[in-house]
């Protein structure tokens, strides 16, 4: 698993174990590269950054920013996955999420106000250009012993986070990150556990240089 999941998301004590039985998640062990690490503490990182800027969470006047993102090992998510409609990455603008981190998070910061579905991200860090609605799992779809009924969900849980928590027990899914439009609370999914840091407890300014 990443770093322990990132180190308990720097260490929070906000989280829940839906399952301890992936211990064969992976033939490629995606999850223990510093590559795949790095890009998902950016993922962290933006996602932090844009519930940061928007000051009226708990408004209901207001609709907050709210993204989704899948880091995917496989080479295709339709085996999970449909189509968002007319919900597209702008690949134009940016195409990966390392090569330009103030680009990305310029474009995650639209894309989360503007647009809905979860955005589809490669090991390599390429992002997918058509946005995605996973579906619910069925059983056979994952390793055995393990059963989408094993995911444990929280009351606070909204259907985006639902939906990352259940599909990051998909082998080929090694994390999901979410940013809640109702709270801006950031989680990550990672094998069927997930940390959450709640706003009040995001790490100040994102930083574009984190190493």
């Amino acid at each position: 698993m990443t770093e322990n999941i990132l180190n308990r998301f720097a260490h929070n004590t906000h989280y829940g174990n839906v399952t301890d039985t992936m211990s064969e998640r992976l033939t490629v062990p995606y999850d223990e590269s510093p590559h795949v690490r790095r890009l998902i503490e950016h993922l962290v990182d933006c996602l932090e950054a844009i519930s940061l800027s928007f000051d009226n969470y708990g408004d209901p006047t207001f609709k907050g920013p709210g993204l989704y993102f899948a880091v995917v090992a496989g080479h295709s998510v339709s085996e999970y996955a449909d189509p968002m409609g007319q919900n597209t990455w702008p690949v134009d603008e940016c195409r990966t999420v390392t090569d330009d981190i103030e680009t990305f998070y310029q474009v995650s910061s639209e894309v989360s106000r503007m647009r809905d579905g979860a955005v589809v991200v490669g090991v390599e860090g390429t992002i997918l250009e058509q946005m995605v609605r996973f579906r619910s799992l069925l059983d056979g779809q994952l390793p055995d012993g393990i059963s989408s009924a094993d995911a444990q969900y929280d009351d606070w849980m909204g259907a985006r986070h639902m939906s990352a928590c259940e599909m990051s027990l998909v082998p080929d899914i090694i994390t999901t990150v979410t940013l809640s439009e109702e709270t801006g609370q950031v989680t990550l999914f990672e094998g069927g556990e997930y940390v959450t840091h709640y706003r009040s407890e995001l790490g100040g300014p994102w930083r574009v240089d984190r190493e």
